[in-house]
């Protein structure tokens, strides 16, 4: 049945590219169309017959180049994908939905290569009615409709598999790639249906030169970090069956590795893809594994594409479908353990173009979504308890972060794995100067603007109880930071950061002011409007709230980790992860406890963390809707900006802790060293 109605709809396309049934400005788009779906029709041929595999290197790139040629800079610019030229060309109401349909239809590359011939067909079929309607005079709001109903009565298949995929070992086409091929032959990354660039390349071809037991330690400080997560949070491992691992292209002798330890915890790998269609993705952001991203401003361009058929009523369908389908897996979802992440980093910085022709949200749009987030995020915790999962991540740099790759690489390792023990000592020292005090003080210098008083929670029992947690290197590695949820109330005053780069996005000149705990103020620089630099915050550190709360403050120990980024000059490269341990950080959104505030966590000293909770996250108690925004954005203030911290205590005693980006507090002098022979 399903081989039937893809081979009618491939006939119906072939017929596209050679009728004139549709009028101008249109017909160009649906030619290109057609010859885009007659290529992956060839494509699915040889993969079908087993020419493709067999294929050489180099007619392996010119077919990923092939696929992916439209979207890549250089020829976006005349691509019915840009939304510019597509409104351009076709108008703006027909410009921006027929480029979202060419947005949609770019998913099958990846469906053909997994075999999702059921996929194929739906597509295809989409496409034949849009084009059935522009035959006449064609009707935006019917088009729009006809997506509409695309969208709504799909769910049931594109959403209701991508959480079978998330929580089901048998849905393991990543997995069997990774496990069956020879990695040594790096014909083998071709085979997932990504982009393939010099980093992925590159990334495989290094990690093929490293001996055996770099990649065996490089795998275990993964999986270890993931399996003290739980020791460390009191969970119980035993309970879980399932792993996520998340990477991305080219590490895949690491997570071949890691997959090994893992099944020796019980534990079997799901290794989902980076959602690819309109119904399943969350705007820009690649949650699951991917290759490179052949152009970011594409991708960009169609973060907000439901906005053009979008409403409550569809929202509530994919609740729905969403219950339904967690509900015939409880089981299944149940011993799913949480991700395994392997970051990467070292690309140049994204800056966007801000565009007037792409798709935006309305405001009771957003309205909707943030509604949806908070009851899709309820759900999924009643099926998966975040008091039963944990995490690890952990970061490498890609070779595109300069000549110094290698070295670069070697140097990552050896700050992932520190030794956590002396961090530990060290932070405890922090942490007990940080426990006496009422707030905390945070000064910037050298241009920074910083000038924000952080409010403590008050300790009952000292002995017994701290504020801070030490964080040395198990779920959140490499070590180490100490961090506390602070309480919103007095808490005021202005974070600034004359750099940083936040969920794959830059941002320059950075200033958010905080009244009781919530963002009051925020601006940038990267646009000449003040309105586009409002919107780019709004839209990508706020997540469209119309505020958040400070989740988080956090002092960085990492020295280690900041004098290598200086010395090699990629500050503006390091992944969140570790820029986070490199000074202190203020993270807007969530506390780091969320859904987990009533388990009570530990220090090694024995100590309870009672600082878990705000008098927003409270809110769970009476209406849990209320109480979490489904995000967490840390944003790190590095050494040189930073003027002091200074703890002010009940009776106004004043204890610094750094002064002029140095650790002034006796007993953690230590972490100075790698400043002092940076400086050599």
């Amino acid at each position: 049945m399903i081989g039937e109605r893809y081979e009618l709809a491939l006939d119906r396309i072939r017929l596209m590219k050679t009728e004139d049934t549709v009028g101008e400005p249109y017909r160009d788009y649906f030619k290109k169309m057609a010859e885009f779906v007659l290529m992956l029709d060839e494509l699915r041929t040889e993969l079908l017959d087993g020419r493709y595999q067999k294929l050489e290197l180099d007619e392996l790139r010119k077919w990923n180049r092939r696929l992916y040629q439209d979207v890549l800079p250089g020829q976006y610019e005349k691509s019915y994908a840009n939304p510019d030229y597509a409104c351009k060309m076709l108008g703006k109401e027909s410009g921006q939905i027929l480029g979202m349909l060419y947005a949609e239809l770019r998913g099958a590359v990846v469906y053909v290569f997994e075999g999702k011939t059921e996929y194929l067909a739906i597509l295809y079929e989409l496409l034949i009615e849009v084009y059935n309607q522009f035959e006449g005079e064609p009707d935006p709001k019917a088009v729009r409709d006809t997506f509409y109903w695309y969208a709504s009565d799909y769910c049931d298949v594109f959403l209701a598999d991508r959480i079978r995929e998330q929580v089901l070992p048998e849905e393991s086409f990543a997995t069997d790639l990774i496990m069956n091929s020879d990695l040594t032959d790096l014909r083998y990354l071709y085979q997932f249906g990504e982009y393939i660039s010099e980093n992925e390349w590159k990334t495989a071809e290094y990690l093929n030169s490293l001996p055996e037991e770099t990649i065996r330690k490089m795998a275990d400080v993964y999986t270890e970090g993931y399996r003290i997560g739980f020791v460390n949070t009191g969970k119980d491992l035993s309970k879980k069956s399932v792993v996520n691992i998340r990477y991305i292209l080219g590490f895949e002798r690491v997570v071949k590795k890691a997959i090994e330890n893992f099944e020796k915890m019980g534990l079997k790998p799901v290794i989902y893809r980076a959602a690819v269609s309109v119904l399943t993705k969350r705007q820009h952001i690649k949650i699951g594994y991917y290759g490179a991203v052949a152009n970011k401003q594409y991708e960009y361009d169609h973060k907000d594409d439901q906005a053009l058929f979008m409403d409550k009523k569809y929202l509530e369908r994919k609740l729905e479908v969403m219950q339904t389908t967690y509900e015939h897996h409880k089981k299944e979802a149940a011993g799913f353990a949480g991700p395994a992440c392997i970051d990467m980093f070292g690309e140049e910085p994204f800056e966007p173009e801000a565009k007037e022709t792409v798709a935006k949200l309305s405001k009771s749009q957003e309205e909707m979504i943030l509604q949806y987030d908070s009851r899709q995020s309820q759900m999924v915790n009643q099926y998966i308890k975040g008091e039963e999962r944990s995490f690890t991540i952990i970061a490498y740099p890609v070779p595109e972060i300069g000549e110094k790759y290698e070295e670069i690489f070697d140097e990552i390792i050896r700050i992932n794995t520190l030794d956590a023990k002396l961090y530990e000592k060290v932070q405890q020292t922090l942490i007990d100067a940080l426990d006496q005090g009422e707030y905390v003080h945070i000064l910037g210098t050298n241009g920074n603007r910083t000038d924000l008083n952080v409010q403590l929670h008050p300790l009952n029992d000292p002995k017994k109880e701290t504020i801070f947690e030490n964080c040395v290197a198990d779920v959140n590695i490499p070590v180490g930071e100490v961090f506390t949820s602070p309480v919103l109330e007095g808490t005021n005053g202005v974070l600034h950061v004359s750099k940083v780069y936040l969920n794959e996005l830059q941002y320059r000149d950075l200033e958010i002011t905080f009244s009781n705990g919530m963002v009051s103020e925020y601006n940038c620089a990267n646009f000449e409007r003040e309105l586009e630099n409002k919107a780019y915050i709004h839209d990508n550190v706020l997540y469209k709230h119309p505020t958040l709360p400070l989740g988080e403050f956090a002092i960085g120990t990492n020295t280690t980790a900041y004098v290598t980024a200086k010395k090699y000059g990629i500050e503006d490269k390091m992944p969140i992860l570790i820029a986070e341990k490199m000074g202190p950080h203020f993270a807007v959104g969530d506390t780091c406890y969320s859904w987990c505030e009533d388990i009570k966590v530990y220090n090694p000293n024995g100590k309870e963390i009672i600082a878990r909770d705000n008098s927003v996250s409270i809110r769970r108690k009476e209406d849990v809707s209320k109480a979490y925004f489904h995000c967490h954005t840390d944003i790190t203030i590095p050494y040189e900006e930073l003027g002091s911290i200074t703890v002010i205590t009940k009776d106004k005693k004043e204890i610094t802790l750094l002064e002029n980006g140095k650790f002034v507090l006796p007993g953690t002098e230590i972490l100075n060293e790698p400043l002092k022979n940076s400086n050599k």
